[in-house]
């Protein structure tokens, strides 16, 4: 959870004051201008905050803020900073192209926009001359803590951070050079770093000279677009690190919400500048956004900020730039922070399922939602989303099932209510493929599996069972429908052409069952798959559009076959004549069922012989046949299946790795967090067997962890709630203690003789879980 700063002191409400005469204004705003808020010291905040004195000094600031906003939107200056409108997100094409992780097939991108924007770019003012260097600042700095003069420091201060002009002035690398790229912003970001880590250990007049140069800047009367200047300033701005005290989030909200109103050609501009950013303070810049969003939400002490309802535009402004940073992240490869670290874990306690209706219901206003910005919520999060709507929706069928009964004079069953699917062990597959195919409307209801001829009520136990059964039948390399790679540990589809394609159905049909009843499958895909099967998100309306179709790589390739992909980039790398040494066209041949076929990259691709001027386009073709083309007929089933089942607009809001969570949960194991919500049967936790347990499996290597969970669930990986949504459960079995444990992985039960000591217990653990391949069902 982002924290209050140490340093928050109390800010009080944002007002609005009767308009008088233009004289009187202006007279009024020369006054306030002069009352900033104060900036509490580190040892004022360990003494418990600042007095009632400093909070009625910021409530005339606010006061000030809001009369000038008012000031300005009353003039109708058409560029003057404006409450940020959201743009209608029920269509992902509608999506505002900084959020870049809405699926890449449906929506702009904004690394697909051009390096040099043509638009008219408005005349640099010409900047003051600063000459204070690192080394020179620096300098000032020692010698002010050293005689305790701060006055050179407190001037460069006001001086610099005095106007958007100043503040270029200062940190700009070359002040007569434009630096209108985008791949350089013309950032000292040295003498930057140095400055703002400076800053808070200055005296508190110093820190309100640089709240007061920002409001400056802030007040201005915008005529025109933005230059670049403007921009850079912005960018320096936002990594001021004051922003992180809640006495400062009123400056920073309008701070937010003038860079959130930037037309989309500045934020192209801001994204790219900010993947410059170093690791650290990037993530700095998102937790402070991230904070600032979760203390308004859930302000400590509500009278520290404006009622609700006056600053409904803090929480888009700092979305919509928290989106910038997003899409940033996006463009760099490895990114230069891990996508969750975007995630606001305070959202998990909003009513999620109003956010979601608004989002899907507000097709033609412009209601904010955080399901706009999906980047933003956890996958925990994403999960209540996508339940909910699942049980809405069964609920929803069952009710119109037993309508439909009632209307037909019929007297109601309450297997109606449920997706009732009975199989023989001897013909699970085809009975399993039957059975789905023979109640697809019943795919969205609760699942509830028999096995004929056995006698057992389904209480979770046998619908678990029949995934685990099916899902090690039908990837077993003997069934002929995905091949096992070792070198990257994955499955991946067979290119084998066939005449029907319905199992592959059947795979997709069970990976939505299992999203949808909440089962983790023991199933191992590359991250492509997941890309694909969100390509499109929602199935389309026409029949012959394409679909698992997307964007592959050559490292997308390395996660399936390294060995290939290594051959290939040695291809691209090679310095010699490529024709004349490699003598290869544009033709692939595969092996099927021990006849070679021939397959062209492209028309006449046989004649056509691969260069060193080509070779590119070759790898590029020779990726996109063997992850997309070569296997279309038996991916598009595996496709529908899925959705047929997960068919919802909830999966608008998912990344391909959150897919891969919600169906094989997280390989993050925490073996603390399962200790502590294990349940004991016919043992207590205290008892030495127990005791042994804990201390042997604590002291396991990661890969024995995994093999004791695989042992005890039927898969090494943790639900997306954590280890306490295993319902893991120890009991005790009346046996020799020369037995091995046994598991009973339908319920995620661990049986365990009491063994006498640690060795012994250790000994039997280990051969057990090493040695747990096949069930004892015959």
């Amino acid at each position: 959870e982002p924290k209050q700063g140490s340093e928050a002191a109390p800010s009080a409400q944002e007002g609005g004051e009767e308009e008088e005469e233009e004289d009187e204004r202006e007279e009024e705003k020369d006054k306030e201008k002069e009352k900033l808020p104060p900036i509490p010291s580190v040892s004022s905040a360990a003494a418990g905050g600042l007095e009632r004195g400093a909070k009625n000094q910021f409530s005339t600031f606010s006061n000030f803020i809001t009369t000038i906003n008012q000031k300005k939107e009353g003039i109708g200056s058409r560029n003057s900073p404006t409450q940020l409108v959201i743009p209608n997100i029920k269509n992902v094409r509608d999506l505002p192209p900084i959020c870049l992780d809405v699926r890449q097939k449906q929506r702009i991108s904004i690394d697909t926009l051009p390096q040099e924007l043509k638009a008219p770019v408005p005349p640099e003012p010409s900047l003051p001359i600063r000459t204070k260097t690192v080394k020179d600042f620096q300098d000032d700095v020692e010698k002010a803590k050293s005689s305790g003069d701060w006055r050179a420091v407190h001037d460069f201060y006001s001086t610099t951070f005095d106007s958007f002009l100043e503040i270029n002035a200062a940190f700009k690398k070359d002040t007569n050079s434009p630096f209108n790229t985008t791949e350089d912003s013309g950032i000292n970001a040295k003498f930057v770093n140095v400055v703002y880590d400076a800053l808070l250990n200055t005296p508190q007049d110093v820190q309100k000279s640089v709240l007061k140069g920002v409001i400056n800047g802030l007040l201005q009367e915008w005529k025109g677009p933005r230059t670049k200047d403007d921009l850079r300033a912005y960018c320096i701005l936002l990594q001021n690190p004051q922003f992180s005290n809640t006495s400062t989030y009123v400056i920073y909200a309008h701070l937010l919400r003038q860079i959130a109103a930037l037309t989309e050609a500045d934020h192209h501009f801001l994204v790219h500048w900010s993947k410059k950013i170093s690791q650290r303070r990037f993530k700095q810049l998102v937790d402070r956004l991230l904070q600032f969003i979760s203390l308004r939400l859930f302000p400590a002490k509500p009278e520290e900020f404006p009622p609700m309802v006056k600053c409904a535009w803090w929480i888009p402004s700092a979305t919509k730039v928290l989106a910038l940073f997003n899409a940033a992240n996006s463009l760099v490869s490895p990114p230069i922070i891990s996508y969750t670290d975007f995630y606001n874990s305070t959202l998990d306690h909003i009513d999620l399922m109003e956010e979601y209706h608004n989002w899907q219901c507000y097709a033609n206003s412009h209601r904010f939602s955080f399901c706009q910005y999906p980047f933003i919520i956890s996958i925990a999060a994403k999960k209540v989303i996508i339940q909910r709507d699942s049980e809405q929706q069964m609920i929803s069928i069952a009710r119109q099932s037993l309508v439909d009964k009632v209307s037909r004079r019929q007297k109601p069953d309450m297997n109606m209510l449920f997706l009732n699917v009975k199989v023989r062990r001897t013909h699970l597959v085809s009975d399993s493929l039957d059975e789905l195919a023979r109640k697809r409307a019943d795919l969205k209801k609760k699942l509830k599996v028999t096995f004929v001829g056995e006698a057992g009520l389904d209480m979770g136990g046998l619908t678990k069972e029949w995934f685990l059964l099916l899902i090690r039948q039908i990837f077993h390399p003997d069934y002929g429908m995905f091949t096992y790679h070792k070198d990257s540990l994955c499955h991946w589809f067979s290119s084998f052409k066939c005449d029907n394609y319905s199992e592959f159905r059947l795979v997709g049909a069970l990976m939505g069952l299992a999203v949808y009843n909440s089962i983790t499958l023991d199933i191992r895909f590359p991250p492509c798959c997941y890309k694909k099967l969100l390509s499109p998100p929602i199935v389309p309306c026409d029949h012959n559009a394409l679909v698992g179709i997307c964007d592959v790589t050559l490292d997308d390739l390395f996660q399936i076959m390294p060995e290939l992909a290594h051959g290939l980039n040695e291809l691209l790398s090679y310095e010699g004549n490529v024709e004349e040494d490699f003598y290869s066209t544009f033709q692939v041949f595969q092996e099927e069922f021990g006849v070679i076929k021939s397959y062209n990259l492209k028309p006449n691709g046989d004649k056509i012989p691969v260069t060193n001027q080509n070779r590119k386009e070759y790898v590029q073709l020779y990726v996109d046949f063997l992850l997309n083309k070569s296997i279309y007929k038996q991916f598009a089933a595996f496709y529908y299946g899925f959705h047929s089942v997960c068919a919802s607009y909830a999966l608008l809001l998912l990344r391909p790795e959150e897919v891969e969570i919600l169906v094989c949960g997280s390989p993050e194991l925490d073996m603390s967090a399962l200790q502590r919500s294990t349940q004991y049967e016919g043992y207590q936790k205290t008892d030495p067997t127990i005791r042994y347990f804990w201390e042997v499996v604590l002291g396991f290597s990661l890969d024995l962890q995994k093999k004791l969970l695989h042992f005890a669930t039927g898969s090494d990986r943790v639900p997306v709630g954590g280890m306490a949504d295993l319902n893991f459960k120890i009991s005790k079995s009346e046996t020799s203690t020369n037995w091995l444990p046994v598991a009973h992985t339908c319920f995620n039960q661990l049986c365990l003789p009491p063994y006498k000591n640690k060795k012994e217990l250790k000994q039997k653990l280990i051969i057990g879980i090493s040695n747990a391949e096949g069930f004892g069902l015959e």
